[in-house]
């Protein structure tokens, strides 16, 4: 008969190798994707393909200079407004969490969080693309700034509740006002996982395409105005693929390959971030 020591060692093990499964089923999807488009987008990345512009319907070469140069401007655009604004409304619903307002803005956020991005482009293009008569960068930015301000929101309330009330008892004790404990004490703290979520929002973005489309619409030319039609590696993504050119498909896997280049490279800066600032405090 095997010890009751014994069955809880190897239950013990059992229960390990489980879940080491589970992570690794979990990673196997990321892992599928990311050598499913290395081998369909790899033989695109050249130096034309970041420097010229996507060639005409049919013809061959070419590359997504454009679509690159508007993500980073409709993505930064968008990131201006919702990271600023969505951290100061988590500070707010961390330091007031009982008010009726807090209240209301917590359930909006949660709300808006589980909405259909599309929903947000809609909401842009009603209120901003219409009474400007035209489709723009700088509407597309907003809309993913709307879909930017929940996350950003929800995450910095839940990393400055984290922080240890007696951080803020020992500040307010020696004499602090409470604006500058907030800011120097309790968002210093935080900041770590703030910034994390941050940049995680910013990636989430970056690849969304329904919004944009009702809102930047894209522009197989290369602009950098803001208040014209833009194209982004997704939006690029999406009209290339759905083409019936060979050509225009395989410049759709390369700019996929960049895109999700551009967002693990967003997470590894997240996690180096923290983890350096984690080693320093």
């Amino acid at each position: 008969m095997m010890s009751r020591t014994a069955r809880r060692r190897a239950l013990s093990h059992a229960m390990t190798g489980l879940t080491m499964l589970a992570a690794l089923l979990a990673l196997l999807p990321l892992f599928a994707i990311f050598a499913d488009l290395v081998i369909k987008g790899a033989s695109s990345i050249n130096w034309a393909f970041f420097v010229e512009i996507p060639p005409a319907a049919g013809a061959t070469g070419g590359g997504v200079a454009n679509a690159i140069v508007g993500t980073l401007l409709v993505v930064g655009w968008g990131s201006l407004i919702g990271l600023p604004v969505g951290i100061g409304a988590g500070v707010y619903l961390a330091e007031y969490p009982q008010t009726a307002f807090a209240r209301v803005v917590r359930f909006l956020a949660d709300v808006l969080n589980g909405t259909p991005s599309v929903i947000a482009g809609i909401f842009v293009w009603t209120w901003v693309v219409r009474p400007m008569g035209h489709f723009s960068g700088f509407s597309g930015g907003l809309s993913l700034a709307v879909l930017m301000l929940p996350m950003v929101a929800r995450t910095t309330e839940e990393m400055v509740r984290l922080v240890p009330h007696s951080l803020r008892e020992a500040a307010l004790a020696l004499g602090y006002p409470r604006w500058r404990t907030t800011l120097q004490v309790m968002v210093r703290t935080a900041w770590p996982g703030i910034l994390t979520g941050g940049l995680v929002a910013v990636a989430r973005i970056a690849g969304e395409t329904a919004p944009l489309l009702f809102t930047a619409l894209g522009n197989l030319n290369f602009k950098t105005d803001l208040m014209q039609p833009m194209q982004t590696l997704s939006l690029q993504i999406y009209v290339f693929a759905t083409s019936p050119f060979e050509a225009w498909h395989r410049l759709a896997w390369g700019a996929a390959l960049v895109l999700m280049a551009m967002v693990l490279t967003i997470g590894l800066a997240a996690r180096y971030v923290t983890r350096s600032r984690f080693t320093r405090g």
